[in-house]
């Protein structure tokens, strides 16, 4: 196999600019960067990650840590982080913490540490004071995503300001009775999602001068299934039903626009759902939602540690970077019936 001599000899650079055009770490020109690619290409030759690892200390390798792997919003920003990573020439090892709880420790006590990967990236997980004092001992970057972590920079959603745009759409539609389907305890852990968004719900009724009533809220476990059975039961009561419903996810919105077809009922035309995500079904189902972008959450992510990891970046300052969120209303959503 060729060496990076005799590419540099072919392309007319010097070795080092080989090596800079081939690990994207540097300023090559886009004239030079070509010679260089056309002559490895030419001669078969593929930089070593074993040989760039040793040189520069690096594996070029990012630990994404995450509590689910099989619920859509995860996968999401699993997937806009993989994106980013390979843009910029990185590997990503995942870390899927949805098993029985011991997972956490052995992730944060022995895998991290194993100098394996050169920063990390937690999505919503609340990291506590060891956790985050083992990274920052080794040196590894920290970016975590969902909710403020103390001395991380992170990549916060406001759960509260969330919910009460979702509740204040229904309101300003003129509904009055509006259910509220969330998370039960089991889910109520890092950041608090399911307790915030909760939270605002009941904020934005306060503020409208309605009343909060305990029968309008079921508690389920973020699925479609679980949203479906929590619609059945604030929907198949005989007097006094909800007219709309919101929902904390859209998984959960999807499972009640299927409950209340299953129902008998029409949607909007008997109740209202929506939901927060923007999931990918959310069009197909006509879904009034908060769209809340997890792929653009990943893809941020990347770039904050970019920003320390590549050549000439500078750690940020630890703070919190509020994300976007945008209502987009759709067909699931009307005023109700006189």
């Amino acid at each position: 196999m060729a060496g990076i001599e005799e590419v540099a000899k072919l392309a007319g650079v010097s070795t080092a600019t080989v090596s800079r055009a081939l690990s994207g770490r540097g300023h090559v020109s886009p004239t030079s960067k070509a010679k260089v690619e056309e002559a490895a290409a030419r001669l078969g030759y593929v930089v070593s990650s074993n040989a760039s690892s040793l040189a520069s200390g690096r594996t070029r390798n990012i630990g994404v840590v995450i509590p689910f792997l099989n619920r859509w919003f995860f996968s999401s920003v699993l997937e806009g982080a993989q994106q980013a990573l390979l843009r910029h020439g990185y590997d990503l090892t995942l870390y899927n913490l949805s098993g029985d709880g011991r997972e956490r420790e052995s992730v944060f006590e022995h895998f991290l540490l194993r100098q394996r990967v050169d920063a990390v990236i937690a999505v919503s997980l609340e990291l506590t004071e060891p956790e985050v004092r083992r990274l920052h001992h080794l040196g590894k970057p920290l970016v975590g995503v969902g909710g403020p972590i103390p001395g991380v920079r992170t990549l916060t959603i406001d759960d509260v300001a969330v919910a009460r745009l979702a509740t204040e759409h229904l309101l300003g539609l003129g509904h009055r009775r509006i259910a509220h389907i969330g998370g039960d305890l089991e889910f109520d852990l890092d950041f608090h999602l399911p307790t915030n968004r909760r939270l605002g719900y009941e904020a934005a009724l306060r503020d409208a001068g309605v009343d909060v009533e305990p029968r309008f809220f079921a508690p389920a476990d973020f699925t479609i299934r679980g949203g479906y059975h929590a619609a059945k039961q604030l929907l198949g009561v005989p007097h006094e039903r909800p007219t709309a419903i919101f929902a904390a996810s859209d998984e959960m919105a999807i499972g009640t626009i299927l409950a209340a077809r299953d129902l008998g009922m029409s949607v909007p035309r008997d109740v209202s759902v929506i939901g927060i995500d923007d999931h990918d079904l959310a069009d197909f189902f006509g879904l009034t939602t908060v769209a809340q972008f997890p792929r653009v959450q990943g893809e941020q992510a990347v770039e904050v540690l970019m920003d320390e990891l590549e050549p000439g970046g500078d750690a940020p300052e630890p703070e919190a970077t509020p994300l976007p969120y945008d209502l987009r209303v759709r067909s699931s959503t009307a005023r109700p019936a006189e």
